[in-house]
């Protein structure tokens, strides 16, 4: 079994933080390889089927980020960060420019997908549930 087959079905913490910053985001954050793979959503996260959303993937972040408060004035990133949605998520399938994955949060349940944008930069993905 190849290393990105025997990384499907697995998965753990999801979550998804309000961040009031310079602009008010979304940043998904997902347990992949030992830390929180992320993404900022310019709009609030999709909660019905045929509802996309740009996001940005940004650095990886430590397990910790999961329960963040506030980021300092003066810091990238400053202002407040509330937990918006959490819980958990199977990993379904991983490809390098696809991630589908069954999300188990308060908000969001079901079925979504990360689709990553071929010719509009590396980290311009789509998130839309199926």
């Amino acid at each position: 079994m190849g290393q990105e087959e025997r990384r499907a079905g697995s998965g753990g913490i999801y979550v998804i933080q309000e961040h009031h910053a310079a602009r008010l985001h979304w940043d998904l954050r997902l347990e992949m390889d030992g830390v929180l793979k992320s993404w900022a959503v310019p709009k609030e996260p999709p909660r019905e089927k045929g509802v996309k959303r740009l996001c940005i993937q940004t650095e990886d972040h430590p397990l910790e980020y999961a329960d963040f408060g506030e980021i300092p004035e003066g810091r990238y990133g400053a202002g407040i960060v509330k937990t918006w949605d959490r819980g958990t998520f199977r990993l379904e399938d991983r490809k390098p420019d696809k991630l589908v994955f069954d999300i188990r949060g308060e908000k969001l349940k079901g079925r979504y997908v990360l689709l990553r944008f071929k010719k509009a930069g590396e980290g311009n993905w789509l998130f839309f549930r199926t």
